[in-house]
């Protein structure tokens, strides 16, 4: 795989307080936010483009559905710093944030025009949840034109099947599946 930094950006999905604290299978939240920063930091070296995402909890979208991940509506609100994302990220100052309000970063932010102006044409994308933020996310960004990269253990999900399900069935139709070992491999034979 060969993958030119200049034009390569990492977006990780969601790797904040409120997600971290979930259960995640196959990988911990540990275990993605560890690969993730790994990433980060190869992608920097590089010279390609980090790109942190956090969705607003207290301004998700909630529409109608037979199941909910939202918390119920009786339930307190999350604490401020449930949007905000954990620090073992490592999300550095040159770093670009996107804030969203549903599980897709592109609809109503920024995402696609702060690419574009640097000139990214292909995403490695990681993060929580596999099957819900970073599928909407790679959906779109296939939709629009951009090259991708999936770390698959860079991202895990509520259920070990529903990562599984995205991984093996929906990804390498999208996209490129790799290990964070060999895109970081890759990234340093540049």
């Amino acid at each position: 795989m060969n993958l030119e930094p200049s034009s390569t950006g990492l977006v990780l999905i969601d790797l904040q307080h409120s997600n971290v604290a979930r259960e995640l299978a196959p990988h911990t939240a540990q275990q993605v936010v560890a690969n993730g920063a790994r990433l980060a930091g190869a992608v920097r070296r590089s010279g390609g483009t980090v790109v942190y995402v956090r969705v607003l909890v207290n301004e998700l979208l909630r529409l109608p559905a037979d199941i909910s991940l939202a918390r119920a509506p009786s339930a307190p609100p999350p604490p401020p710093q449930a949007s905000e994302l954990v620090e073992l990220a490592g999300c550095q100052a040159g770093d670009i944030v996107i804030a969203k309000r549903q599980w897709g970063a592109f609809h109503g932010t920024e995402l696609d025009q702060q690419l574009r102006r640097r000139g990214i044409r292909t995403l490695i994308m990681g993060g929580i949840a596999t099957n819900f933020g970073v599928e909407s996310t790679a959906r779109a960004a296939f939709d629009q034109g951009y090259a991708l990269v999936f770390a698959h253990d860079a991202m895990s999900s509520v259920k070990a099947e529903m990562h599984q399900f995205a991984v093996q069935n929906i990804f390498p139709f999208i996209g490129h599946v790799r290990s964070t070992d060999e895109l970081e491999t890759a990234f340093l034979k540049r």
